[in-house]
């Protein structure tokens, strides 16, 4: 409550920014579509709606990954003067990820209404596709922290990293499967789980749960390695910063 307080107490905006990124990603890629430059074919939605879907599925990905370390960094002067428990802080960045997802619904729920999308029992598996998201965005974060926290060019090279797997990524354009960039976007990890988060929401068929389910399992071993790395290199991180 305190990191959420101080995060906005200097922003005229407020929890506004919360909205904006995916926001405006979704609208520049809406945009394109409507001058013609962008071939999307039918998808039985509106394309509006798809880009925006997708767009916050892939916001919670990329804020799960960047949640460990920006965790650390904003603690590096209390590891260094303070004994408590470090994992407080992954936690305190998850309760983080989950109030912004909350704030997203809201956007969410708007799309479903000003396009009249209906919704089916697949719904009910979204909750499942979220935490996958979730989960494998955040192994990955986790992996990374330590180094990350000692080097800012981890930091520095995930935003453009980011920046090009979206493109490789199924979020705003439905799944190739030709060519080079059909190779990838199946062989891109996220591409199932996208895809399979936004079906739910748009009551169509899940046709990518094998993968779906094999991302997952990966992605909990790589968080619990990823833990177990967490915690051996911390009193070594707290040593190099000073404590």
């Amino acid at each position: 409550m305190r990191d959420r307080s101080a995060q906005f107490r200097q922003t005229y905006l407020g929890y506004v920014w919360v909205f904006l990124p995916p926001l405006v990603a979704s609208i520049s890629f809406i945009f394109l579509n409507s001058q013609g430059f962008l071939n999307i074919p039918e998808m039985g939605i509106s394309y509006p709606a798809f880009a925006m879907m997708g767009t916050l599925l892939w916001q919670i990905f990329t804020d799960s990954m960047g949640t460990p370390q920006s965790s650390l960094n904003s603690a590096k002067s209390m590891l260094a003067k303070i004994n408590f428990p470090r994992e407080a802080l992954l936690l305190a960045g998850i309760y983080n990820l989950i109030f912004n997802f909350l704030i997203r619904l809201i956007l969410m729920f708007g799309i479903f209404i000003y396009w009249e999308i209906p919704l089916g029992q697949s719904i009910l598996f979204f909750p499942i596709a979220v935490f996958s998201l979730f989960i494998t965005g955040f192994s990955i974060g986790l992996i990374l922290a330590p180094i990350g926290t000692l080097y800012g060019d981890i930091g520095s090279a995930l935003s453009i990293v980011t920046r090009f797997w979206m493109l490789l990524t199924p979020v705003v354009y439905p799944a190739s499967k030709y060519g080079l960039v059909g190779f990838l976007t199946t062989w891109n990890p996220i591409s199932p789980l996208v895809t399979t988060a936004r079906e739910c929401l748009t009551a169509q068929p899940l046709t990518h749960l094998p993968a779906f389910w094999i991302v997952t399992a990966c992605a909990a071993v790589a968080a619990f390695l990823g833990l177990v790395l967490y915690r051996l290199a911390m009193p070594h991180l707290i040593v190099r910063m000073g404590g």
